[in-house]
């Protein structure tokens, strides 16, 4: 099981590696650790869109630490790298929080476009895989292909939906699933919200809304609230991330379409400017290319 998982994510991730490792190839690492070498990982991990702030601090503690453990081989020095990205990395993860009362909800937020119906319905297939009952949610109901789209889900994966026409109250939709799910005793119900961001104020007001929709069944229950954003679009995420953040206590982070990207090493200035865990990252197309995010993996993905 976790040889097949760290298979995927390698795969998952093979252009962000490419993206590194051709950089690192093109680095003679069989050299001494001298301040060119520093300049070339710099410039690498840039281009993989590490970002300016995060590679200023990477490559100065490689600087200093190098000295510090008197290391003065290029191969040494690579082995520092990712022992650094590990340590960036290893407090972001996180897992589904489950309360054991019935129904569990988990929110989707994000951009229309970021991959956020199709995490649904992936995470649909993962849970209803491990046993749980879920029903989906059609909470997205300013865009009638969304409840379509989310409908060809439920069908692929198995899974009750409930929905209203398009145009209604998103809050109705709520009520009605989790009211259906309760009666039925069902685990979870994943409600996938609206990919729009007009004004911080008009988003707030809509995501607050469902909340108290969700929190008329359950008053103290947490609620799981999952945003997606898209890895193509590297660091441009985090502004969008820092939008939602302010609208909706975010609880944890999904980072899709990391297969199809080099900008993969953004991850490490979202896991460390946001401070929300990053709890899943899709890696390709199939069902089960949704995959929980371990640092330790994604790391040794990155330099295997």
């Amino acid at each position: 099981m976790f040889k097949s998982m760290f298979e995927k994510i390698k795969k998952g991730i093979e252009k962000t590696k490419r993206q590194l490792i051709e950089g690192f190839s093109s680095i003679s690492f069989g050299r001494k650790v001298d301040e060119s070498l520093f300049e070339d990982i710099e410039a690498v991990l840039l281009k993989a869109d590490v970002g300016v702030k995060s590679t200023k601090e990477i490559v100065s503690f490689l600087r200093q630490e190098s000295k510090r453990r008197k290391i003065t081989e290029g191969q040494e020095l690579k082995e520092l790298l990712k022992e650094k990205l590990y340590d960036i990395l290893k407090d972001c993860k996180g897992d589904i929080r489950f309360t054991g009362e019935k129904p569990d909800v988990i929110l989707f937020l994000g951009i229309n476009g970021s991959g956020k119906t199709t995490s649904a319905g992936k995470l649909a297939y993962l849970l209803k895989k491990d046993g749980y009952s879920v029903v989906f949610a059609a909470a997205d109901t300013f865009r009638a292909a969304a409840i379509d789209q989310l409908e060809v889900w439920s069908e692929r994966v198995g899974v009750r939906m409930i929905k209203h026409q398009s145009g209604a109250d998103p809050s109705a939709v709520m009520f009605d699933a989790i009211n259906s799910a309760k009666s039925r005793g069902e685990d979870i119900v994943i409600v996938d919200t609206a990919g729009r961001l007009h004004t911080k104020e008009h988003l707030m007001k809509e995501l607050q809304k469902i909340k108290r929709t969700i929190q008329k069944f359950s008053p103290n229950q947490p609620i799981e609230t999952l945003l997606v954003l898209d890895g193509t679009i590297g660091q441009n995420s985090i502004n969008q991330a820092k939008t939602f953040r302010e609208a909706a206590d975010v609880s944890g982070i999904v980072i899709t379409k990391l297969d199809g990207t080099t900008k993969g090493g953004a991850i490490i200035p979202i896991c460390k400017e946001l401070g929300i865990p990053v709890k899943f990252i899709g890696v390709g197309e199939n069902l089960d290319d949704l995959q929980p995010f371990n640092p330790k993996e994604f790391v040794d993905a990155l330099f295997d």
